[in-house]
């Protein structure tokens, strides 16, 4: 039997189209030791926008003294809701407030009312985002809560935001694994998923929050949730990179049916930065990682690089990232984990600058004809011979 090629026939849940948040200006600043400016911020979520973001996280309103990174939410919505924003987004033929959704994460109920109170004002984020981990220990670290105190809790914020104008997105962390308690069941978290779906949740973020995916589990737990909740558009991934292995985890999500990802610019982000200038913060506590520079989200550059090239439709003005990604090496002060802002896509018309010149002369010289890849001699098409390879060679 011939082998099959076409990936889309050996996983027909493979989408054609895909759609890829950009979480840089929330999750990607959070885990920075240095404070971002407000314009920066203001900068890279506008100008995301414009290269073709459809989803964008915008910022954390939490209480500034844990996670003072965003004490300017309120002025960086202000900004993506503004007037003179949405002339230029016209200009671009983008409709802000149909085409794009602004997120803020939620973690705890009063930064629900906080978001309630912005959308009264007009500078509310569309969509709104609470967490539960399946590691009860984890889900302690992030929320101060017990599981079953914060599931009460959300779903009152549910509720809440529902009738507020407001979607809520329901994370499920530690699938693949807990930083702090070790191996976890998938199965925990398609129940978890099921438990956010029950109390009326918009859309699910599966989140691996510190890079424990590999590609065989990720395959196998994407497969589970969309066996269990077949409608893909309810399902969101988002990878942590620190082992340099989440792009091989993207392509398992692809294959088992998954349309939309999310990233960083750089692969910036992490857990929430417990120091900040020159002072030590609260944060979410000591860091989990060995090394604490060296994590972050997937690359959104690599990513959008990685699904271009499979022929994938994203809608983005890929030019336009990589030249943010540049941008923002200079924002953070150093060098960051795109490789793509470098070296960016196959050039598959190639590179004639780099040949060699004499080609065709020598061509000419040894009377060959152009473009001949063999000796005239030799047959049209080539032959394997019955024993061939390590075959061949036994004595």
């Amino acid at each position: 039997m011939a082998t099959e090629y076409n990936l889309w026939k050996i996983f027909p849940r493979m989408p054609k189209k895909v759609t890829i948040g950009d979480i840089t200006i929330r999750d990607g600043f959070q885990h920075e030791e240095k404070t971002i400016s407000t314009a920066a911020k203001i900068f890279y979520g506008q100008e995301m926008i414009l290269a073709g973001c459809k989803e964008l996280e915008a910022t954390n309103l939490g209480n500034p003294a844990g996670i003072p990174q965003f004490r300017d939410a309120e002025q960086v919505m202000t900004a993506l809701r503004s007037d003179g924003f949405k002339k230029r987004c016209e200009r671009a033929g983008i409709n802000l407030d149909k085409d794009v959704c602004l997120t803020a994460v939620t973690i705890r109920e009063p930064a629900v009312d906080w978001a309630i109170e912005m959308r009264k004002k007009g500078i509310g984020p569309d969509r709104i985002l609470m967490m539960v981990s399946t590691d009860p220990e984890h889900h302690f670290a992030n929320s101060g809560t017990t599981l079953t105190q914060y599931w009460k809790e959300a779903e009152r914020c549910i509720k809440k935001a529902r009738d507020a104008g407001m979607k809520m997105v329901g994370t499920v962390s530690t699938i693949w694994g807990s930083p702090i308690s070790g191996a976890t069941k998938l199965e925990d978290a398609v129940e978890f998923t099921k438990r956010w779906f029950q109390i009326g949740a918009y859309d699910i973020e599966h989140a691996d929050h510190d890079g424990s995916a590999s590609a065989d589990q990720c395959y196998r737990y994407f497969s589970m949730i969309l066996d269990a909740m077949p409608q893909p558009e309810a399902h969101l991934c988002h990878l942590h990179e620190t082992k340099r292995i989440a792009a091989a985890s993207i392509l398992a999500a692809l294959q088992a049916g998954i349309c939309r990802f999310e990233g960083t610019l750089g692969g910036l982000g992490g857990q929430p930065a417990n120091f900040l200038d020159d002072c030590p913060i609260r944060g979410t506590g000591e860091y989990y990682y060995r090394d604490h520079r060296f994590v972050g989200l997937i690359t959104l550059e690599d990513l959008l690089v990685q699904i271009d090239e499979m022929g994938i439709e994203h809608g983005y003005n890929l030019d336009r990232v990589l030249w943010l990604g540049n941008k923002m090496e200079k924002t953070v002060g150093r060098r960051l984990r795109s490789e793509a802002i470098y070296n960016g896509r196959t050039a598959k018309a190639g590179n004639p600058q780099f040949g060699r010149p004499g080609l065709a002369k020598l061509v000419a010289k040894v009377g060959e004809k152009p473009g001949q890849r063999v000796p005239p001699d030799w047959s049209e098409k080539a032959i394997v011979p019955e024993l061939w390879g390590p075959a061949a060679w036994k004595k």
